[in-house]
């Protein structure tokens, strides 16, 4: 399982820190972090989610306002909307 992150969409709400660790805030930018995350587009950010972190990034995903975080399963499929 992998969280996608799109960072230009982010508006600074810091709700998918409160929900997992894999994110960290960014005060200076007024934008979360994806910690560990390897930029595969311009802004966008993927890492792998730890099994023992699958339902944080879950819920990290859910409670974003705007859509900012996607959780993909191994074959690229959308998991959580």
């Amino acid at each position: 399982m992998k969280v996608e992150y799109d960072r230009d969409t982010c508006i600074g709400m810091f709700q998918c820190v409160d929900e997992w660790e894999g994110f960290e805030k960014n005060v200076d930018d007024g934008k979360a972090d994806l910690t560990d995350a390897e930029e595969t587009d311009d802004g966008v950010f993927v890492r792998e989610v730890p099994e023992d972190a699958e339902f944080d990034a879950k819920f990290a995903a859910r409670v974003c306002p705007v859509e900012a975080i996607r959780i993909l399963d191994d074959d690229g499929e959308q998991l959580v909307p």
